[in-house]
C-alpha cells in the first residue's frame, strides 16, 4: 500500500524528528527557586541543554501526576513527562548553563548564561505573567539585559570565537553580574549600562564556576586548570590561589575544579575536584576536611552546617 507523497514536506519531517530526539536527550544544567514573594518556593526555574529557560510549578506538577497515576506506580518506559512549564523562553543559541536571580523583590531580574557567550536578563514579573503562555515560546518576552563576551584579536586581525559563559554570580549592592567564561577569564558586567567593568585574568584554562563573596567585595572562581582563585573586585587582582588537587594529591584529569560553594558566613569554602570535595577555612587559608564522593560532583551548596551535593552517575 502506497501513500500520497504529493504534499510531503521533507524539511518539516526532519525538524520533527530532530525535535523529538532533542527532547529525549535534554539535560538540565541548573535550577533556581523563584523569589519567595511571588511563589512561596513553589516555582522552579530550569536552564537546559536546548537553550531554553522555563519555569515550573511544583504543586501543579504533583497534582497532574496524581490525576494520571493516583496509585503512584511509574513506568519509566511508557509514562510521559507530566510537568509542563508555566512559561518558556528560548534564551540562548546552544545550551543554557546557568540561571540566577538578581534581587528578590518586585524588580527582580531572571538571569541566564549559555554557550553563545551571552548573559540575558528578564524582569521576573513579566516572565511569570499569565500574559505569556507556553504556546508563544517566549519569543515576545524581550530581555532587559543582553550582553555578550568580547572576542580576542589574533594574528592579522582575526577574531577568536565568542567564549561561552559556564556560570554566573551576582552582587546586587555593586550592581554587578559576574561570569565564568571559556577563555579562562571572569568578567564583571554592570547591570545598568551593560558594559564590562572588570576582567579577571590569571587562570590557565577555562572556568567552570564562580561565586560572589559580597561581604569582602570578592569573587571566587574554579577552573579546568585545577585551581580556585580569590579575586579582589576593586583592583581585579588575584589575592589567593587554592590548589585542591595538590592538597588532595590528585593527578591527571580528575584535578579540575568543577564547582565551588560558600557558607552563609562566607568564611567556609567547598571545592570539588573530580570525585572529591575539600573544605577550606578562608580566614586561616587552611584545608580542614576532605570528602570522597562516588562520582564527579555537579553542584553543591551549604545548608547550615551541612554540604549538599549532586553527582553524575553513569
Amino acid at each position: 500500500m502506497c501513500g500520497d507523497a504529493t504534499n510531503w514536506d521533507e524539511d518539516a519531517y526532519r525538524e520533527t524528528i530532530l525535535k523529538e530526539r532533542e527532547i529525549q536527550t535534554r539535560t538540565v544544567f541548573r535550577t533556581a527557586w523563584a523569589p519567595p514573594y511571588t511563589s512561596n518556593l513553589d516555582t522552579l526555574i530550569l536552564a537546559s541543554s536546548d537553550g531554553s529557560v522555563a519555569s515550573y510549578s511544583i504543586s501543579s506538577s504533583i497534582a497532574a501526576s496524581k490525576i494520571k497515576n493516583p496509585f503512584g506506580f511509574v513506568n519509566a518506559d511508557t509514562d510521559e513527562l507530566l510537568a509542563e512549564p508555566n512559561c518558556f523562553v528560548q534564551a540562548h543559541d546552544g545550551p543554557a548553563y546557568d540561571v540566577r536571580f538578581y534581587g528578590d523583590g518586585e524588580d527582580a531580574l531572571l538571569l541566564s548564561c549559555g554557550d553563545d557567550g551571552r548573559i540575558r536578563g528578564w524582569r521576573w514579573n513579566e516572565f511569570s505573567s499569565s500574559n505569556y503562555s507556553v504556546s508563544s515560546q517566549g519569543n515576545d518576552i524581550k530581555p532587559v539585559l543582553d550582553v555578550v563576551n568580547p572576542q580576542h584579536k589574533g594574528p592579522w586581525g582575526a577574531l577568536s570565537p565568542i567564549p561561552e559563559n559556564n556560570a554566573i554570580a551576582v552582587n546586587t549592592q555593586g550592581g554587578s553580574v559576574f561570569a565564568a567564561s571559556g577563555d579562562s577569564c571572569a568578567y564583571c558586567w554592570d547591570v545598568e549600562t551593560g558594559k564590562v567593568k572588570m576582567v579577571f585574568k590569571g587562570h590557565m584554562d577555562y572556568l567552570h564556576c564562580i561565586v560572589a563573596r559580597n561581604s569582602l567585595d570578592q569573587i571566587i572562581t574554579g577552573s579546568e586548570d585545577g585551581t580556585t582563585r580569590i579575586w579582589d573586585c576593586k583592583s581585579g587582582k588575584c589575592t589567593q590561589v587554592i590548589d585542591p588537587a595538590r592538597d588532595l594529591k590528585l593527578k591527571g584529569s580528575a584535578s579540575w575544579v568543577g564547582c565551588v560553594a560558600l557558607d552563609a558566613s562566607e568564611s567556609w569554602l567547598a571545592c570539588s575536584s573530580g570525585r572529591n570535595i575539600s573544605l577550606w577555612n578562608l580566614p586561616a587559608s587552611e584545608c580542614i576536611s576532605k570528602i570522597p564522593t562516588r562520582a564527579c560532583v555537579q553542584d553543591m551548596l551549604f545548608d547550615n552546617n551541612q554540604i549538599l551535593y549532586s553527582i553524575a552517575l553513569t
